[in-house]
């Protein structure tokens, strides 16, 4: 039993993290904690200064398990901790998120994948995985704001993409794609609250 534990130490602590990251996306999602970002703020900032680390939790939970927005989520942490700040809490809790990810498609393959987001989604890009510019095509994906990240991550899982190349094209391609879009929707609501509110 030690040595079956010794040897899949990190597959048990994948499934651990999973079970307790869907249990807190289900609670999240249950008290309604999405609903506004007012809602969303208030909750945040009640735990003190423990706020920055609680927003990369969820930040890291809602790209492990897709059932909100993430650009909703990446608008929520520039709104709530300003556009330095959120910005630098987005960018590391997005990137570990993908690395987890990253690691969870690794271990449980292409059924986790299919569960999450169903057969057609993977149909359309799995073909992908097998031709030679598949690293370019996801570092484009990655850079680009519109693109289905989060998927992307979990299909790159079942790649022969390294861990360190995988982790090197997010650090790279991930910050200007959240900068951008946080960017965006914050200039956005800012015209959009001065013209009409």
């Amino acid at each position: 039993m030690k040595v079956f534990i010794r040897k899949n130490i990190l597959n048990i602590v994948t499934v651990l993290v999973m079970v307790i990251f869907v249990a807190l996306g289900f609670y999240g999602y249950k008290a309604g904690l999405f609903n506004s970002i007012d809602t969303f703020r208030v909750y945040v900032l009640s735990k003190g200064k423990l706020a920055p680390i609680f927003f990369m939790l969820i930040q890291i939970i809602q790209v492990v398990l897709p059932i909100i927005p993430g650009g909703l989520t990446v608008v929520f942490g520039v709104v709530i901790f300003g556009a330095f700040w959120g910005f630098i809490y987005n960018y590391i809790s997005i990137c570990l998120g993908s690395i987890l990810v990253f690691h969870i498609s690794k271990t449980f393959g292409k059924s986790i994948v299919l569960k999450i987001f169903g057969e057609e989604k993977y149909n359309k890009y799995s073909s992908k995985l097998s031709e030679k510019s598949y690293e370019k095509f996801f570092a484009l994906a990655i850079l680009f704001p519109v693109a289905p990240d989060d998927f992307l991550c979990y299909l790159t899982g079942l790649s022969d993409m390294s861990l360190r190349k995988f982790s090197t094209i997010i650090f790279l391609f991930k910050g200007p794609s959240i900068f951008m879009y946080s960017m965006a929707w914050v200039l956005g609501l800012d015209f959009l609250f001065k013209k009409f509110i």
